[in-house]
């Protein structure tokens, strides 16, 4: 019974605080605070303390400011234009034509920023102008850039896969070898949707791009090798087991700022802009890490996790079952939070329920991500969403409606990740085993 109470009073307290727009790591204290204060004879303040300062000090979270960095230089320098430029001549022969380099755009982009936002606005201001001056329909535009913007959270380097890592101790190489597949696959399935329409999409077709010679697709394609090479060497280290997550990520910092400074489009505005950016946002991830780890151990004292899990084990729930229940969780709950708020605040309790009915975390992880990346574009709250009503000037309601055959291949994509759990695990199992 005393579980009950506490449930009741933890969900009150959290979402007083929210709905007071209170923010989400402040919010996350307070519910960890009054839990200690209700149920634990141990002080809250000196918990807190030890709590929140070893959260914050991670070396695995090292990784995290850096790789926003990197995404920052290459999202304010001219870096981002010229891999757009070098990425078009090669898709204008594909059927859909040029709406593929909003897929091809955002999964490169992905794999140098790890945010789902940057990747938007990076391969939106590039791609938007550009669609609508040729005459592609804007539904497609909208819709299949708010899909393939969700990249950004499962291609490596991906802060939600590194937050995850953290907070169930986990290798964050290995969560982002896990990522590869999957997130090649879901953009595979974005581009067929639109060879699908293409084929099937009655008077929609815009007329088709002029032809360029071989030469000039490979001199364009030129401008392409600048990212492709910083991809190939921060990815490539992790995986071939040279550097660690943190080390990468200080490579592709560097990279950035050395390729940016030979292009000649690094400047002192662009640099302190990019610095303070990423300070920002790393301040407000760790922000959040700090209540998720005070509230885990707050929940741990009143044995909430613990009592959730044998509440769960009791119903005798398959891992299908548990996996369809948490998805719906994690829909409804993404509806109202952001992915990485999500993550930290139901790790404690699911945590305990995954590994119990025997589900491998690191498959887990990348679960997490897919079905977080479709809430990313649900109503009322799917944050690209309200990133691209900025950008187009759309109601949100058109965008979301735009947004509704990528949610629906998101959510197959959870299917296919059931079906063949190898998809992420095959990947970490054997670079472990050679290394």
């Amino acid at each position: 019974m005393t579980e009950v109470y506490a449930i009741i009073i933890f969900l009150f307290v959290l979402f007083l605080l929210l709905g007071s727009s209170v923010w989400v790591g402040l919010a996350l204290m307070g519910v960890a605070w009054v839990g200690m204060e209700l149920f634990t004879v141990r002080p809250a303040g000196d918990a807190m303390i030890t709590t929140i300062w070893t959260g914050a000090s991670s070396w695995t979270l090292t990784a995290l400011p850096l790789f926003i960095w990197m995404g920052e230089i290459l999202f304010r320098t001219r870096l981002s234009e010229d891999m757009f430029r070098g990425l078009a001549p090669w898709m204008r022969f594909l059927p859909g034509g040029l709406l593929h380099t909003n897929i091809a755009g955002c999964t490169i982009f992905a794999a140098v920023s790890g945010s789902s936002a940057a990747t938007l606005n990076m391969v939106g201001k590039m791609s938007i102008p550009e669609l609508r001056s040729r005459g592609y329909p804007e539904h497609m535009i909208i819709g299949t850039l708010a899909g393939a913007a969700t990249l950004g959270l499962m291609i490596p380097p991906s802060l939600t896969l590194i937050v995850y890592g953290v907070t169930i101790n986990e290798s964050i190489t290995k969560l982002f070898m896990a990522g590869v597949f999957p997130g090649l696959v879901l953009a595979g399935l974005f581009m067929s949707y639109i060879i699908f329409w293409h084929y099937f999409g009655k008077g929609e077709r815009p007329e088709p791009e002029p032809a360029m010679p071989f030469g000039k697709m490979m001199s364009e394609s030129m401008f392409l090798l600048p990212v492709m090479g910083l991809v190939f060497v921060v990815i490539g280290s992790m995986y071939l087991g040279y550097a660690t997550a943190t080390e990468a990520a200080a490579v592709g910092v560097m990279g950035a700022l050395i390729l940016s400074g030979a292009q000649g489009s690094l400047t002192w505005e662009t640099f302190s802009k990019s610095l303070m950016g990423a300070t920002r946002t790393s301040a407000m991830i760790a922000l959040i890490l700090m209540g998720a780890a005070f509230l885990s151990l707050s929940m741990g004292f009143t044995g909430l996790p613990r009592a959730m899990a044998e509440l769960i084990e009791g119903y005798n729930l398959s891992p299908i079952a548990l996996i369809a229940v948490l998805t719906v969780f994690y829909l409804i709950l993404g509806m109202f939070m952001d992915g990485l708020s999500s993550v930290v605040l139901t790790m404690a309790i699911v945590e305990p329920m995954i590994r119990a009915a025997g589900i491998d975390v690191i498959w887990f992880g990348i679960f997490l991500v897919v079905v977080i990346e479709t809430a990313q574009v649900t109503p009322p709250i799917g944050f690209n969403l309200f990133v691209l009503q900025g950008m187009t000037k759309h109601e949100i309601g058109y965008i979301a409606k735009t947004a509704i055959p990528m949610v629906g291949l998101m959510l197959l994509m959870v299917v296919i990740l059931v079906i063949f759990p190898e998809l992420a695990t095959w990947l970490p199992e054997n670079i472990r085993q050679r290394n």
